[in-house]
């Protein structure tokens, strides 16, 4: 293990990060894996950074609020969140990863998240949540690698976000996240975009370019059979 310095855009905050200091060690450890995830939790994401920027500019939305944080990573969101006054609970499919977030958050603000568990949102373990109710906020980071994630994504905010709650998203413009936000505007939901050019811990991410989006649902459900909206948004992608 190392730690690290993370800078948060926009402000003069630093996070210190407890992370993996051998990816490559990870990674041979996915051939027992039978889901074959890739250990993206151990990275520090442009993504991840921003959205912490981001609420770091608007405490508001999350300050005494209920909030869910998928695929918490390191914890560089999620201390910055409970710095702010967020209620949270944290998860992610990687017992390592939960636990991490819980070192960074506890480093940064002298206590832990609210709770923190071990959950993978793309699978049915995603509903064990549901039986603490829903909550306000829900904080997504760089959770949309591919195309197979935006059914389960969009099923996991329909079943834990409260009927007027809010998705926090923050991506670096892959086309799955394009085409999980098209569902959602063709559902009715509203967007509000920043953009975020860092800068990053890896030099190597110089050139990225984040957008967080705060979106509001129409306080309907986001899957239902009768509606072919996604199939058709799929389909022109």
């Amino acid at each position: 293990m190392v730690e690290q310095p993370v800078m948060i855009p926009g402000s003069d905050e630093t996070v210190w990060v407890t992370r993996p200091s051998d990816i490559d060690v990870l990674l041979d450890q996915i051939a027992t894996d039978p889901e074959q995830n890739l250990p993206y939790w151990a990275e520090i994401w442009p993504s991840g950074v921003a959205l912490a920027g981001a609420i770091l500019e608007h405490p508001e939305r999350i300050r005494d609020r209920r909030v869910l944080e998928l695929g918490c990573g390191v914890g560089i969101t999620a201390a910055i969140a409970t710095e702010q006054g967020a209620h949270l609970t944290v998860t992610d499919y990687a017992p390592e990863a939960v636990l991490l977030a819980r070192i960074t958050t506890l480093a940064h603000t002298g206590r832990e998240p609210d709770e923190a568990r071990q959950v993978n949102w793309r699978s049915s373990s995603i509903a064990e949540l549901h039986a603490n109710g829903t909550y306000e906020v829900i904080l997504a980071a760089d959770l949309l690698y591919e195309r197979r994630d935006i059914e389960p994504l969009l099923a996991a905010v329909d079943l834990l976000l409260d009927p007027d709650g809010a998705l926090w998203l923050a991506e670096p413009g892959r086309k799955p996240a394009a085409v999980f936000l098209q569902a959602l505007e063709a559902r009715g939901w509203s967007l509000e975009t920043q953009v975020w050019e860092g800068p990053w811990p890896d030099p190597e991410d110089d050139q990225v370019t984040v957008r967080t989006h705060w979106l509001r649902r129409p306080g309907r459900p986001i899957l239902d059979n009768s509606d072919d909206t996604l199939h058709k948004v799929h389909s022109r992608s």
